[in-house]
């Protein structure tokens, strides 16, 4: 593979399980080689310190990681470095400082494991500051349209499946409808698949309108059949049945999805008077060991990654095509935001299941 090579790698935006596995086998591939890899910490903030923050990365410090869930990195999703918060409530672009940083390290090339929005903030600051970048998607939502598989995605399904398994007892014990709130961003991936998986009822997500009428007859045709309870899951993006999109606020004012599930309890008991309950997985879907899948992904990506710096190819990502890592252009792999296809394979086995969709 050439000669030695100093590399620095990093994670930007929301965690998510799966990460460490990928840097695990990055170290393993390019240490194995005699190549050096230094861990950024706090993504792009570790490249903006002064000196740089990083970690030399050696086998026996990550090979214990794999199962471990979160980022021995740490990581961000705030902080844009091109219009950076300061303490006076202005913005700066600090740019050329994380370029600086990548210099000084003297690297000869960065790995950078993003979604779409992180990804893009790396690929500008790359081609601002001649940085040799090679990406890997991650993202629970599985919206990075050019890939079939993003890391931490099918940890986060496995996890709202097993949501809906425990909510099938609880919910028959009562008589009740319980409804599962889903991560997702945009994008209704999680629910339709963890949906199914999980002998859902009711499907919702953003990329379907529904009625709550609809819904409360779907309840009322189980009940007639004998069936006393019923399992909605519901991706946190659907709107409510106007089109309000419902978001909570922090005190810092950062604005989350959030409140449909509560939005859909009180409609449905309202008209049905049926005792209904609401399960917000949140951030439960991100933590905890990946899974079997998520790490083989993870562990082509990471190799895949090393080969193409061995390549010299820069300015591409991993992706996961046809059972197979290739790699794409960065530019082309976040141009192609991939929501919910009404005519998707999954979105016609639940029609087929007689799941309700909203339509």
């Amino acid at each position: 593979m050439g000669k030695c090579k100093r590399i620095g790698i990093l994670t930007s935006g929301g965690d998510c399980s799966g990460l460490n596995a990928v840097i695990r086998a990055v170290v393993h591939c390019a240490c194995v080689q005699g190549w050096e890899v230094l861990g950024i910490r706090q993504a792009t903030l570790g490249l903006m310190a002064r000196p740089p923050q990083v970690t030399k990365l050696e086998i026996d410090l990550v090979d214990p990681l794999l199962t471990s869930g979160g980022t021995m990195l740490g990581t961000t999703n705030t902080g844009d470095p091109f219009a950076f918060p300061m303490p006076d409530g202005s913005v700066c672009d600090r740019s050329e400082e994380i370029i600086a940083g990548y210099h000084q390290l003297d690297l000869d090339a960065l790995i950078g494991i993003g979604g779409d929005g992180s990804l893009a903030i790396l690929r500008r600051l790359a081609q601002q500051g001649g940085i040799n970048l090679v990406g890997i998607p991650k993202t629970i939502d599985n919206d990075i349209g050019i890939t079939e598989h993003a890391i931490g995605f099918d940890t986060a399904v496995n996890i709202a499946t097993e949501a809906l398994d425990r909510l099938h007892f609880t919910a028959a014990s009562h008589s009740r409808v319980m409804i599962l709130e889903v991560m997702g961003r945009d994008a209704g991936h999680i629910a339709i698949a963890a949906g199914i998986a999980g002998g859902a009822d009711v499907i919702l997500i953003p990329e379907i309108p529904y009625t709550i009428d609809h819904i409360c007859s779907q309840i009322k045709q189980r009940q007639d059949k004998g069936k006393n309870y019923c399992l909605i899951i519901v991706s946190e993006a659907v709107r409510t049945q106007d089109g309000e999109t419902l978001t909570m606020t922090n005190r810092l004012g950062q604005s989350r999805y959030g409140g449909i599930g509560q939005y859909l309890a009180d409609q449905i008991s309202d008209r049905t008077g049926t005792e209904t309950r609401v399960t917000v997985l949140g951030h439960i879907q991100r933590g905890g060991t990946a899974s079997p899948l998520d790490r083989l992904v993870a562990a082509a990506f990471g190799v895949a990654a090393v080969n193409l710096i061995a390549e010299a190819k820069y300015d591409y990502m991993v992706t996961w095509q046809n059972r197979q890592v290739i790699s794409v252009p960065i530019a082309e792999a976040i141009a192609q935001y991939r929501a919910v296809n009404p005519e998707d394979t999954l979105v016609k086995t639940a029609r087929g299941l007689g799941i309700y969709l909203g339509d």
